[in-house]
């Protein structure tokens, strides 16, 4: 297998890596800053957001999609003005995270359930589905810190990371969005699934941070391969011209103010055999 390779150094806390018009767009979450750089490492600053950026998709209109973290709400971007797409604080138990989007602009946005840096009691939390007009409805429940998602290329089966649940969890997308047939495609053992990419072969790259693990993880549970790293792996995406050069955003910490004080994270980059696929 190849190995990594540094892109992007003196980052803060990177997430929700997406590739996008040939640039791999991020959210450099306690910089409050979306940035894009590309297979040059030429970076450059999108938006700020200053309730912590995360997760990242596009309407169908080509508008940019913003997880604001902490007030809880999904921002949109469009020529050069930033403004509220839906407001899913009622909805959202607490910092809401990672989200996918359809093709169709339909986004599913996951919480934190609770106040992790707080150290608070565990609790579920839920994914909420805010449709291409803003308007938003509770799509499940019950999971544990749901976190990335990916959605398969026929766009009928969304997958998403528990990351406290250590286990990747499939529904099926209804034609009006909503998710049904909750299933279990693979558990993970003591790996933490963050972000997680999908290949053609239905394959699963997982983010592990709290393992400072990168796995390929087949549907049933089979890990194929595993990369020990140095930083902790917080997400990762396919992009690059072939959709088969595999971005690993890397941190040293997940604490909000040593990410800023340090400045240490960075996105490293390696080829892979089997190319991307479906959303993000």
């Amino acid at each position: 297998m190849a190995e990594l390779k540094p892109l992007l150094q003196g980052l803060v806390f990177p997430e929700g890596p997406r590739w996008h018009e040939g640039k791999l767009w991020f959210s450099d979450m306690h910089a409050h800053m979306v940035r894009t750089v590309d297979l040059n490492g030429y970076v450059a600053d999108v938006v700020e957001v200053s309730n912590w950026p995360s997760g990242l998709g596009w309407l169908p209109d080509g508008d940019l999609l913003i997880v604001s973290m902490t007030d809880r709400k999904l921002m949109r971007y469009s020529t050069g003005q930033l403004q509220v797409h839906s407001d899913i604080s009622q909805l959202a138990s607490y910092y809401c995270n990672d989200m996918v989007v359809d093709g169709r602009g339909r986004a599913y946005v996951g919480n934190f359930g609770f106040d992790l840096f707080a150290g608070s009691a565990q609790k579920p939390a839920e994914l909420v589905l805010v449709d291409s007009d803003g308007s938003a409805r509770i799509a499940a429940t019950g999971l544990e810190f749901p976190n990335g998602s990916v959605i398969t290329p026929n766009g009928n089966t969304l997958i998403v990371g528990e990351s406290l649940g250590h286990r990747l969890t499939a529904f099926h997308i209804e034609a009006d969005g909503s998710l049904a047939n909750q299933s279990i495609w693979a558990e993970l053992g003591d790996a933490v699934p963050d972000g997680i990419a999908l290949d053609v072969e239905n394959g699963l790259w997982v983010a592990s941070p709290l393992t400072r693990e990168l796995l390929y993880v087949e549907q049933g549970g089979q890990i194929a391969q595993r990369l020990k790293c140095e930083s902790m792996p917080i997400a990762c995406a396919l992009g690059g011209t072939a959709r088969k050069t595999l971005f690993v955003l890397l941190a040293d910490s997940i604490n909000p103010e040593e990410c800023r004080a340090k400045k240490s994270a960075h996105i490293d980059i390696m080829d892979v055999p089997t190319a991307g696929a479906g959303w993000p």
